[in-house]
């Protein structure tokens, strides 16, 4: 399992080179005739929002069901999903197989919402950077992003409480031996997130609840309320 999860990585960074330089084109719409990316997703995804990861499961999502079976069994999604389930996801939504470290494969501001829940902190800070400019770039005058981070000053008050290997071990020095891209690589309160997305050149810089904020879908995408900062910015 371990070499099936490294190969894959090894794979999707490969793929992800050879299609960096590549913009798809057109964007599908939803009802609305609205274009909704959802960045890093792995299986939190909601209807009509383009979902685009570098896993094996947005691989193989527009692949037979045969295909899914076999890679449920390949995956962690066997830990939080009957394979009918995961099926189901990979079948009923669309994905997108990138590496997005190489940026968003999409044009100029041809989007109108970017979402991102527990995904950034997983880059390096710079190439978090990349991604809020590459979000910036594809964004629409006036489009939002929403980005959902495990909150720094939650995990400080754990350590101020006693929680300090829970905190160290859930936040800090997350371990998985299987996979370099399920560790944390760096970590955000609301003033080093905002000033990131200032930096980029985002305005109307908010914080929101879980579930509360101007981006659709929320019921849906937002699945973690204790731990998450949710912060909003316009471009």
């Amino acid at each position: 399992m371990r070499l099936t999860r490294r190969l894959i990585e090894t794979c999707t960074a490969i793929l992800g080179y050879v299609k960096s330089g590549r913009r798809i084109q057109p964007i599908p719409q939803d009802a609305s005739g609205l274009v909704k990316v959802n960045l890093g997703c792995g299986l939190a995804v909601a209807k009509g929002w383009i979902n685009v990861d570098g896993s094996l499961n947005a691989l193989v999502a527009s692949w037979p069901r045969a295909i899914h079976k076999m890679s449920y069994r390949a995956t962690g999604a066997n830990r939080y999903y009957t394979c009918e389930q995961y099926c189901s996801i990979l079948e009923n939504h669309q994905f997108i197989h990138h590496d997005l470290s190489y940026g968003i494969p999409f044009a100029d501001e041809s989007v109108d919402f970017v979402y991102s829940s527990h995904f950034l902190e997983h880059m390096h800070r710079q190439a978090a950077l990349h991604l809020l400019q590459e979000s910036f770039r594809v964004l629409k005058p006036g489009g939002l992003t929403r980005v959902g981070v495990p909150d720094l000053a939650y995990a400080i008050k754990m350590y101020t409480t006693g929680k300090k290997e829970k905190m160290l071990s859930d936040y800090f020095f997350v371990e998985d031996k299987d996979s370099y891209y399920a560790r944390h690589k760096y970590m955000y309160d609301f003033e080093l997130l905002g000033q990131l997305l200032e930096s980029v050149g985002f305005k109307d810089i908010k914080r929101f609840s879980y579930r509360q904020g101007n981006t659709p879908d929320l019921d849906v995408l937002d699945n973690r309320p204790e731990d998450t900062l949710y912060v909003e910015a316009r471009k």
